[in-house]
């Protein structure tokens, strides 16, 4: 069955895949995990709207099966077989409102086939129309094109990429129609019906619409396909009807205004640029405070290990008698350490400030009542904030009235 996969198709699955998974990695660890919350908001909401799909389509389609059209549900089940589709999902009729189309979907575990009423009844007089359409949406669902989409999304708006995989996952449904049909031509005309319509697919020249495929490598048409999640009728056309390399290529130059612009599905281009704008604005407007957040915490803890020897050191000369030096230079402390941070001490608390840029922590010593220093406490004050210093800085300073002397009966 690997025939009725088109080229590339897994690769560039691999490839969204990966490079999705990335995205929301980084996102996710660039957010501090609040991204979660936002994925966690659009899953709900992802339940809400596919469990409105499925409702309608249950409540207002005709589900196949023997004794509900059963002419239908035998295409569909001779399908399922040629495709060797075991589970078969549920297929159903839905009033299309005058298009022609079918479309597959899934939900929590459950999957459907729905094909519009329209395109029942224009593929009436053709015996392999209904079949190519069950074997393309079939193919969705055997290829499994539906599940991790989420962690592909970031990918799929990248320029060339994202539509690139888009077109090669309908060539391969396109492959997997044409092996539920009787032939080529067959499988052509019902392509060619998304094209004529309803009604003139019956007076439809398979040879002029594959002719008619030459001049899709213009400039222009081969810079719109590049944007398009569907390869252009024609070319799909030529596809079941011929090897690969008979589809015309591309203009060479077309990939260099395409590279530029980002993918949208079937929104086009430009409001797919617009929406990448806003989506990157909202992620923004996320991560950036986490990570200046972050960014802070990392030079505060910077701070705290480089002025470690300054504490050291007062301990050291404290420690013999009991004696408290008045200035830095007493104890052999320099008044700034290696990242900038100035060092003030209070001779009466025997506190250490450390003036970072960012704001100041204040060490203080825990001294027992034999007057021996037992480590050091540490608060910040302002404009630091609780989440941008470490642990052990959490507490925030005290008001500015003078504190105790704990030294002064020494």
């Amino acid at each position: 069955m690997n025939k009725l996969v088109y080229p590339g198709e897994r690769t560039l699955s691999a490839l969204t895949l990966a490079i999705g998974l990335v995205f929301w990695i980084l996102v996710i660890v660039g957010t501090v995990g609040i991204a979660l919350i936002g994925l966690l908001f659009g899953f709900i909401g992802y339940l809400f709207a596919q469990s409105a799909l499925i409702a309608w389509i249950k409540g207002n389609g005709v589900k196949l099966d023997e004794r509900q059209f059963p002419d239908l549900y035998a295409q569909f089940v001779a399908c399922c077989d040629k495709l060797e589709i075991k589970q078969r999902p549920e297929a159903y009729v839905l009033n299309g409102n005058g298009a022609i189309n079918a479309f597959a979907t899934r939900f929590l575990g459950h999957e459907y086939v729905v094909l519009n009423s329209d395109t029942v009844d224009a593929m009436r007089e053709h015996p392999d129309g209904v079949a190519f359409y069950l074997g393309h949406e079939l193919g969705h669902l055997r290829m499994r094109h539906l599940p991790k989409h989420l962690l592909r999304w970031p990918a799929l708006w990248l320029p060339l990429l994202g539509a690139a995989y888009s077109r090669a996952k309908e060539s391969t449904c396109d492959r997997h129609g044409l092996a539920c049909s009787s032939s080529p031509d067959n499988a052509a005309i019902a392509l060619g019906a998304l094209a004529a319509g309803g009604q003139r697919w019956r007076q439809l020249d398979v040879a002029a619409l594959r002719d008619q495929a030459k001049v899709s490598s213009g400039f222009w048409m081969s810079f719109h396909e590049l944007l398009s999640p569907y390869p252009w009728i024609t070319k799909r056309v030529v596809r079941v009807t011929r090897e690969e390399n008979a589809v015309p290529g591309r203009h060479p130059l077309a990939y260099v205004p395409a590279a530029f612009i980002p993918y949208a599905g079937r929104l086009g281009g430009g409001f797919g640029l617009l929406m990448l704008v806003y989506i990157v604005g909202v992620l923004a407007a996320v991560a950036l405070p986490a990570y200046q957040t972050y960014t802070i915490k990392a030079k505060v803890a910077q701070s705290i290990m480089l002025s470690q020897p300054a504490r050291d050191a007062l301990v050291a000369f404290y420690s013999p008698e009991h004696h408290v030096p008045q200035t830095l230079a007493e104890a052999g402390v320099a008044e700034r350490i290696a990242d900038g941070s100035t060092l003030t001490l209070d001779p009466k608390q025997l506190s250490l400030t450390v003036g970072t840029a960012k704001g100041n922590l204040v060490f203080t010593p825990r001294v027992d009542e034999q007057g021996n220093l037992h480590g050091w406490d540490c608060v910040h004050q302002a404009p630091l904030r609780k989440n941008q210093v470490p642990a052990i800085c959490a507490a925030e300073a005290a008001g500015t009235e003078e504190a105790p002397d704990p030294f002064s009966a020494r």
